[in-house]
């Protein structure tokens, strides 16, 4: 599991004030001085990510954040900003807290992950400065209702218990998820249709293309790749049609003319909406399109901070698709990376990109952020097939 991508690993948030023992609880818990330890309040002053495999989850990312309560004029609101961030991010928060009754500002916070639903528990990670620990303990599980141990970072005890706990809030669905769904099983024969130009990266494919092609292997699929210019040839070597067709969400106009009318369409952007995020939703969404103006504002999101390519697909094909649609006067802003805006109320819709950076529970939460300010969201590739007028043609795991 070394190998695991950070995305596809159970994001645990270690939050809590500051000096209340995060930073030694992490190194304690995974044995290594990953994060720098000291008495001085505030001294994460980001997120320290560490990818870590423990008993029974496998493999994890222990998030420590900046202390909740930092009160430093210029950088504070930033790092609480950052920590929040995290927290987006997690699949399961840790409270450390900071003594054996909750600080108002503690208390906030349990009430904040109830209302979001996100799994949580409470460490209390100075049990050696304590004289009853575990009673202590017991007394918060009793009171909020959730898992809480005691954690010596100083003696390194209590960890079996931890891990434990956390087994027992672990999200049900965390990891069932498929890329592909139900649109491939065993002995179906999928053509992964995968452009190989100037925008795609020398020498090795990208993380979506080879993660849906080692599922489909572990599904016993029967799989074969080609190029655009190469699907014709691709198709004759079939002695039947393909029962899925996977493709590059910018080059559907061409793969849907060479389409089989008995093979299922679908693309590497579409899958990952689905596996990533809500696939109704976002299809909701591509269908708002047809409601836009000139005088409408996008936004783009786009996951990955790289720099834009020239025909970088968020910020030159797509702008171009939809003010040819839509006209020239449309208004289209763009965010890279976890930048996203708290505020969506200026956009009339936002397309994201397949998210293959981020994990589930995060583009869940972008998702969720848009419907409750009423802005419809979809990501890249649904909008391109709604723009095309083929967005009935193409299978979408979860809708079709």
């Amino acid at each position: 599991m070394e190998n695991t991508p950070q995305v596809s690993r159970l994001h645990i948030a270690l939050i809590g004030l500051r000096n209340a023992g995060k930073s030694s609880l992490l190194n304690a818990w995974v044995g290594q001085d990953v994060a720098i330890v000291s008495d001085v309040a505030g001294t994460t002053t980001d997120t320290v990510r560490k990818p870590v495999e423990l008993p029974g989850l496998g493999a994890c990312l222990l998030l420590d954040t900046p202390g909740f309560d930092d009160t430093d004029r210029q950088l504070g609101q930033l790092r609480i900003d950052r920590m929040q961030a995290s927290v987006k991010q997690a699949d399961i928060v840790v409270i450390v807290a900071s003594g054996p009754i909750l600080t108002e500002e503690e208390r906030e916070w349990t009430d904040m992950l109830k209302r979001k639903g996100t799994p949580w528990m409470v460490v209390l990670a100075k049990a050696d400065l304590l004289r009853n620990a575990d009673r202590e303990a017991e007394r918060f599980a009793e009171k909020l209702k959730v898992p809480a141990v005691a954690v010596s970072a100083l003696r390194r005890t209590g960890f079996d218990r931890l891990n434990e706990a956390l087994l027992q809030i672990l999200p049900p669905d965390f990891g069932k998820e498929t890329i592909t769904g139900h649109l491939a099983k065993e002995g179906d024969r999928v053509l992964l249709v995968m452009p190989q130009d100037k925008e795609a990266p020398k020498g090795r494919l990208i993380l979506p293309q080879v993660q849906t092609i080692r599922e489909l292997l572990d599904k016993k699929c029967i799989v074969s790749c080609c190029t655009p210019d190469k699907m014709e040839q691709a198709l004759a070597a079939f002695h039947k049609s393909p029962e899925l067709i996977i493709t590059d969400s910018q080059v559907f106009p061409q793969v849907f003319g060479l389409k089989p009318a008995d093979s299922k369409l679908t693309s590497f952007s579409v899958l990952f909406a689905a596996y990533k995020g809500d696939a109704k939703a976002l299809r909701d969404g591509a269908e708002s399109i047809a409601r836009l103006t000139e005088h409408s504002h996008v936004l783009i999101a786009e996951a990955c901070a790289h720099g834009p390519a020239n025909e970088d697909i968020g910020r030159v094909k797509l702008p171009r698709l939809l003010r040819k649609r839509i006209g020239e006067g449309l208004e289209i802003s763009f965010v890279n990376g976890r930048d996203f805006p708290k505020d969506l109320s200026p956009y009339q819709l936002i397309i994201h990109c397949g998210a293959c950076m981020f994990n589930r529970r995060y583009v869940l939460d972008r998702i969720r952020s848009a419907q409750e300010q009423s802005v419809p969201i979809t990501n890249y590739g649904m909008a391109i097939a709604a723009l095309l007028g083929i967005l009935d043609d193409v299978a979408i795991p979860g809708v079709d």
